[in-house]
């Protein structure tokens, strides 16, 4: 079997919510997500999606998805794409770096060795390993009483675990943290993510400041070290994101005992195949992780899905739905919500189809 075109759409994903608010200043009112589809000579096509959080959360921007389909994709026709170690493999050698390019090529041929071998994804990935993915749900920053009340709808909606966007004013932010942990259930888990927005100073203010709280401390800081800092200097649960970016820095981190959990976002890290590679060496070193991705729509959060559910569930400390943050569904048969759970899809490959008539006319790679 071998690679004959890859095509691509782009598809704004509005907000129920109307905006998507984070540390810095940052907002997005809609996402702008790709969705590609990579042909073959024996007549089976694999789909998969990339949405970058914007430009400013990580290097990496929804045309540059575009841009960089442009640039590889003509490298791999020709190649098989049930092979996923030497088609990985080529893709770094003919593109350094941009692991969100290379990602829904990867992804795209895992949904193709599925409908080969009649499987779904997440038996590929190692089989089934819980009944239902416990979901959590991220609060845009806004004021503290705002995010209460949107924590209390989520909740009344079956979501038991909540991440809250802090990293702004150190005072707003111990004023929104005490505010929403207030509300909810000893049971409940709130996880504090600054999206790398805190200065140390202000870091040290808050995790002191809310050290009588049952909370988990997300990604403090810009680098590694200032994070690793914040660490030293707090008996709370902390999380690292966005420095975790590959197998390197999860060996380093692991070595410098830097995190007690990682967010694993599937594209940052270049696809299904590097995922699972760190996904497994978490669970050699006992390390729960959130199953994610930077955003996107039904067939992201179908990929997340499969990951997540072939995870051990004592080691999936959560995963996301982004498809019900949004206002537009791209393809039939992705996993939805059930009581703050989702379950992967259990036809071949990732269980998907494209909404055709949603995503519009494509853009065609052929050599």
């Amino acid at each position: 079997m071998k690679i004959t075109a890859i095509k691509y759409w782009q598809v704004g994903l509005p907000l129920r919510e109307g905006r998507y608010k984070w540390s810095g200043g940052n907002f997005i009112d809609v996402f702008d997500s790709t969705v590609v589809a990579v042909e073959t000579d024996a007549g089976i096509t694999g789909y998969a999606e990339c949405c970058p959080l914007g430009s400013a959360y990580l290097p990496a921007y929804a045309r540059g998805v575009r841009s960089g389909l442009e640039e590889l994709a003509p490298k791999v026709i020709g190649m098989d794409p049930t092979a996923l170690g030497p088609l990985n493999r080529h893709m770094d050698a003919v593109l350094r770096g941009h692991p969100y390019v290379k990602a829904p090529i990867d992804i795209a041929c895992w949904d193709i060795l599925g409908k080969v071998a009649g499987l779904p994804v997440k038996t590929l990935l190692g089989g089934e390993e819980q009944e239902a993915i416990k979901l959590y749900r991220a609060i845009s920053q806004e004021d503290a009483s705002v995010m209460a009340e949107k924590i209390a709808g989520y909740r009344a909606e079956g979501y038991t675990k909540f991440q809250l966007k802090v990293g702004g004013d150190a005072n707003d932010d111990i004023a929104r943290i005490r505010a929403c942990r207030a509300i909810l259930e000893p049971t409940d888990i709130l996880v504090c993510d600054a999206n790398t927005g805190w200065t140390m100073a202000d870091a040290a203010r808050v995790v002191n400041a809310v050290a009588d709280l049952d909370v988990y401390i997300e990604q403090p800081c810009m680098s590694y070290d200032e994070s690793v800092s914040i660490r030293r200097r707090t008996t709370l649960p902390f999380v690292l994101d966005e420095n975790i970016d590959g197998v390197g820095m999860l060996l380093k981190g692991l070595a410098d005992d830097a995190f007690d959990i990682i967010n694993l976002k599937i594209s940052k890290v270049g696809g299904l195949t590097k995922a699972r590679q760190i996904r497994d060496l978490c669970v050699a070193h006992q390390i729960p992780m959130t199953i994610e991705d930077t955003w996107g729509g039904d067939i992201v959060t179908a990929t997340i899905a499969h990951l997540a559910q072939s995870t051990p569930e004592r080691f999936c400390f959560s995963a996301t739905d982004f498809n019900s943050y949004g206002t537009v569904d791209i393809a039939d048969g992705a996993p939805r919500r059930v009581d703050g759970t989702m379950r992967a899809p259990d036809s071949p490959g990732l269980g998907i189809e494209p909404k055709f008539d949603v995503l519009g006319a494509p853009r065609v790679i052929s050599e």
